[in-house]
C-alpha cells in the first residue's frame, strides 16, 4: 500500500475513530474537501483507493489493514 494512502486513512481515523460507517463518511468528507494534503477523489483513485460503493469491500479491507494492531 502506498504510504500516502496509509497516512490518509490514519488521518481520517484520528479525526473520527475507526468504526464503520463513520470512517467512510469522514474519508468521503476529507476527500471531497481536499483536507489531506490537497488530495481529492481523483488523487486517491490514482493510488488505488476508491470510495465508490462498488469498491466498498476493498476499501473496508484497506482500512482494516491500516488500523489492525501490530502483534
Amino acid at each position: 500500500m502506498d504510504p500516502t494512502l496509509r497516512d490518509f486513512i490514519l488521518f481520517c481515523v484520528e479525526r473520527k475513530g475507526d468504526s464503520w460507517p463513520q470512517i467512510y463518511d469522514e474519508m468521503a468528507r476529507v476527500a471531497g474537501q481536499r483536507l489531506y494534503k490537497g488530495m481529492g477523489y481523483n488523487q486517491l483513485r490514482q493510488l488505488g483507493f476508491s470510495l465508490s460503493l462498488d469498491s466498498v469491500e476493498k476499501t473496508i479491507a484497506m482500512v482494516k489493514q491500516v488500523t489492525r494492531p501490530v502483534s
